[in-house]
């Protein structure tokens, strides 16, 4: 439960920040040299990141991982 706690609060915040800076998720995904599918995936809960992945995405926001993942 607390697995899926995490992954549903990063997909909510990568989404929450990703709009506020007006990028699509193709933008999102080149920043952090990622595909856009599995950053659609992540947004949707549908697939578990490691912590490089959530780190390559905190830096293409400019936030920390902290901010992503603290309640």
């Amino acid at each position: 439960l607390l697995a899926m706690d995490v992954t549903l609060r990063l997909a909510e915040r990568v989404k929450r920040y990703r709009t506020a800076r007006g990028w699509s998720q193709e933008e999102l995904a080149e920043r952090a040299n990622l595909h856009r599918t599995f950053v659609s995936q992540i947004e949707r809960a549908t697939k578990k990141s490691t912590i490089v992945t959530v780190d390559r995405i905190a830096r293409a926001l400019e936030v920390s991982i902290g901010q992503l993942l603290d309640e």
